[in-house]
């Protein structure tokens, strides 16, 4: 997946009344500017500013709130040539908590849940964990970000059945921070959490220090404060009434003002201006603008800005974040507009222990990949796809990128995507499992072992089969899971009441229909793996003749023991369930998930596969010649190139499902338009919703007669993480989703499904009609066109819906990380080529069949890699020099972004 970051221009500000407006600003022109370039908001910094603003800096720098956290994320910023493309892909693995302090009652334990939050935005939440000091979640999480963010934070929350759930504590990482736990576990203590540090969002000021000199030649200096706007605020208890106060505070002095409020949104515009008097009338003196005392106060003034949400409750309006500037930096420029991040309010909470509330762990993993255009990388994009014609195949690019890896997973990630975006899979991986087979000596250890072709086509199956999963076992395992049938078949295990032949015949009734919905879903196969199949079957019946299962086994082994055997086994790795089964639930699928392995296996002895007695007890159930028979026809069918045509099959595929919240379409004429809770529910035939889970639909939306999916714009409604699908006569659907992750996903696959459909729209409305009127254009007919162009949206098949520029950046990455290891083999291969005695231990981990045109792929592979390096360097000495530190994309307080001046500024002094 890949997102676009929104680059916001935002109109000149109306100078302020009374004053001249001296900022300065940029023009741009049609072309989108990059992503680190200064907005149109940001002020040009001059000279005369340096001081003032390295002070500010500084100044805010330190009421910043600093925290530890633990995710897994993966950044990517693609550079092209006007504008930039980000990827955000976040995935976090198996958490943990411990030692959490024990419920105040008799029972002391806790029903624990973990949610993780893009600053104060909820995008997932695990499991409760009943009756426990220490839950274990075990629960993976991925998503793309869609926005940008400040923090990934984790909270603990206590289960409260009569009241608001209450946050044990907190675990919270600064982006700039994620590296620091790149790929490992880590015990993070849990901090307090307090309404003061929970603050997010940005706000845009514009401040003025003027003189002004009455009609009897007295002087005074006036200071004018203006809001313009903030972003990003949060949202308390699911709403947003910001306002701001404004106070200028001194040793002897305090004076505030306040803004109106603004209802229902977390973007609010203010545009208001406030005066101060910030020094007396005094006789005018040319040498100094203030007299020896008046300097002295202002020195210890300070502006504080203190955002708001007005709220109904009578605990009182909820703070939402402050910002503090000293007033000594005027002196130096007389007018200064920027964009500052909000900073948590020092409430001199210091006493408590860190170790009071547990901990929490956690695996990050963070990388950052920058994508130029795509003419950048067809040097070596045009090198990786003619792997599969290269003779042999380990003298190939990708082949090569398997052998420096220190994990074979990491070359295969990049690699499976790039040839499956240009339709070149097949043959790459006929090619390198051919050269496997080649080599394997035995046949029962055909693919066996980890090595690059294993993996590839592991990447493929995940990729392509997906909703083949979907399809074929999610029914069965939604039932085990909520059913909770008893299934425990060892002895030792049994509970109190349990009776082992009952729970024997209630496994084998559960293996006996997943077997038989997975021995019959051979026509539902995907295309691209019945092909790859198809390959695999054929090298290996060729290469052991004498093995007339062989042909089985090579396809089985990826089938049951890869593919449908994990799923069973960790479902919620693979989209079929939300979350990790409760433990019952999960040592049930465990056993389920040994007896399909088992079965696919067409072992001879299959009895003696299990190391447990009970194991080779219950198996005798399906010592039947039926079971191998069904096996094997399955195999036939799946291996068959061009067996069947995909497009017989007509039976609806269930893509996604969730609540949401609707507002009326308008179909009744004079019914009311507000909004509703609804269960939606897309298949490939159909969008629909009803009242609740499994209610008959309310309304259904062929898959034809969406137009457009595109987000509505938080005005129309006052709502957040609002999108339209767009129907034939300008009907429109609106719907709010729960966070922007799950509106991002919505709307991607919404897109992608009617990607294909004929009369999609060109343009569209990005808000509402309400009042007689479009909200973004105006104009007061309902069946007026649209006004904004519609987004390119996603390519409706797998090939295309990949980025293949940035899968070659990936590659370009790992050969640059392992460039070491890429001149060593350079140096085997120039060893090979002119020893032919034993090899040195050090070269004998590569696979080297042809040295010679080892050597020339390798030549060819570091001069791409040390092309591409050149130009990363340039780009990032462009955008160091274009960056405007205070503007819109890097307001004041962003500590990333002051980490990567001091870096740059370093590299551009040892250059010098």
């Amino acid at each position: 997946m890949k997102l676009l970051w929104s680059i916001c221009f935002l109109p000149a500000p109306v100078p302020f009344p009374c004053l001249n407006h001296s900022l300065s600003r940029k023009a741009f022109g049609s072309s989108f500017p990059s992503l680190y370039a200064c907005g149109s908001a940001a002020r040009s910094t001059t000279a005369s500013n340096i001081s003032s603003l390295a002070y500010w800096e500084q100044f805010v720098c330190l009421t910043c709130c600093e925290t530890g956290q633990m995710l897994s994320l993966s950044c990517s910023v693609s550079l092209r040539p006007d504008f930039c493309l980000a990827f955000l892909p976040v995935c976090c693995h198996r958490g943990e908590a411990k030692n959490l302090p024990t419920y105040p009652g008799p029972n002391k334990m806790r029903d624990c849940y973990c949610t993780v939050n893009l600053d104060q935005e909820e995008v997932f939440r695990t499991k409760i964990v009943e009756k426990s000091l220490c839950p274990f979640y075990g629960e993976d999480f991925y998503c793309e970000i869609p926005r940008t963010f400040r923090h990934l934070s984790f909270y603990i929350f206590d289960r409260d059945v009569f009241r608001r759930d209450s946050i044990i504590g907190k675990v919270a990482i600064q982006k700039e921070d994620l590296q620091k736990y790149h790929n490992r576990d880590t015990w993070f203590q849990l901090q307090h959490v307090d309404a003061d540090s929970e603050v997010q969002g940005k706000v845009h000021l514009e401040l003025r220090l003027s003189e002004v000199i009455t009609d009897t030649g007295v002087v005074c200096h006036k200071l004018a404060t203006r809001v313009l706007e903030c972003q990003g605020l949060p949202i308390v208890n699911g709403q947003c009434d910001p306002y701001a106060t404004v106070t200028l505070a001194g040793p002897s002095r305090s004076e505030a003002k306040k803004t109106k409020v603004k209802k229902k949104t977390n973007n609010p515009h203010f545009d208001e201006v406030f005066y101060f008097e910030v020094t007396r009338p005094s006789s005018y003196n040319k040498k100094s603008h203030f007299d020896i005392e008046d300097v002295d106060e202002v020195d210890k003034m300070e502006i504080r800005v203190d955002l708001w949400n007005a709220s109904n409750l009578k605990f009182g309006d909820e703070f939402l974040g402050e910002l503090r500037l000293p007033l000594k930096f005027l002196r130096q420029s007389s007018s200064y507009e920027a964009w500052y991040f909000l900073q948590p309010r020092d409430n001199g909470n210091k006493s408590l222990k860190p170790d009071d509330l547990g901990s929490l762990r956690l695996n990050v993993v963070y990388t950052e990949d920058h994508v130029f255009s795509s003419d950048y990388y067809s040097p070596l994009r045009d090198l990786l796809l003619k792997s599969a014609d290269v003779e042999p195949v380990s003298a190939s690019a990708a082949h090569i990128l398997g052998e420096v890896c220190r994990e074979k997973q990491e070359a295969a990630i990049p690699l499976v995507r790039l040839f499956l975006h240009y339709g070149r899979i097949v043959p790459f991986i006929s090619a390198i499992a051919n050269a496997e087979v080649k080599r394997t000596q035995d046949p029962n250890t055909i693919f066996r072992g980890n090595s690059l072709t294993s993996k590839c086509i592991d990447e493929t199956m995940k990729l392509a089969g997906m909703h083949y999963l979907q399809v074929t076992l999610k029914p069965i395992i939604d039932e085990i899971c909520q059913v909770h049938k008893p299934c425990e078949i060892d002895p030792v295990k049994l509970k109190d009441g349990e009776n082992l032949e009952n729970n024997r015949e209630n496994l084998r009734q559960y293996v006996d229909r997943i077997f038989t919905v997975i021995t019959k879903s051979g026509v539902s196969c995907p295309t691209v793996m019945c092909d790859i199949f198809f390959s695999l079957r054929e090298s290996a019946a060729k290469r052991f003749q004498g093995d007339l299962d062989v042909r089985y086994t090579a396809v089985s082994s990826f089938i049951f023991l890869r593919f449908f055997a994990p799923a069973i086994l960790s479902p919620n790795l693979f989209q079929l369930t939300p979350h990790h089964p409760d433990p019952q639930t999960s040592r049930t699928l465990t056993l389920i998930s040994k007896t399909i392995q088992t079965l696919g296996s067409l072992s001879k002895s299959k009895s003696a596969n299990f190391k447990e007695s009970y194991m080779a007890t219950f198996y005798d159930y399906f010592n039947e010649q039926k079971y191998a028979d069904a096996v094997k026809n399955f195999l036939d069918l799946i291996s068959s190139s061009g067996r069947r045509d995909h497009k017989s099959i007509e039976q609806p595929i269930l893509l996604k499902e969730g609540f949401m919240i609707k507002r009326a379409q308008g179909r009744k004429r004079f019914g009311m338009k507000n909004f509703k809770k609804r269960w939606f529910r897309l298949t490939n035939h159909e969008f629909t919703y009803q009242k609740s889970k499994g209610d008959h639909p309310l309304c259904s939306i062929p898959i034809e007669n969406i137009l457009a999916v595109e987000r509505l714009e938080e005005e129309s409604f006052k709502m957040k993480n609002m999108f339209q699908v767009i129907q034939p006569e300008r009907r429109v659907l609106y719907i709010q989703a729960n966070n922007c992750v799950e509106a991002k996903d919505w709307i991607d696959i919404l897109t992608k499904v009617s990607q294909c459909n004929k009369k999609r729209l060109t343009v569209y409305h990005p808000s509402a009609y309400l009042n007689g009127h479009w909200l973004c254009c105006k104009a007061t007919a309902d069946n007026t066109p649209g006004c904004t162009p519609c987004t390119g949206g996603l390519p409706a098949n797998i090939q295309l819906d990949i980025d293949g520029d940035r899968e070659t950046e990936r590659i370009y990455s790992l050969f640059n990380l392992y460039m070491p290891k890429l001149e060593k083999m350079q140096e085997a291969c120039g060893s090979k080529s002119v020893y032919d005695g034993p090899e040195e231990e050090e070269y004998s981990t590569f696979i080297i069949d042809d040295p010679k045109e080892t050597y020339k792929t390798l030549k060819l592979i570091i001069e791409g890699v040390g092309t591409l390096e050149q130009e990363h360097a340039q780009y990032k000495r462009d955008k160091f020099k274009k960056t405007k530190y205070g503007s819109q994309e890097h307001p004041i307080g962003d500590k990333s972004f002051q980490t990567y001046i001091r870096q740059q500024s370093e590299i551009s002094a040892h250059s010098i």
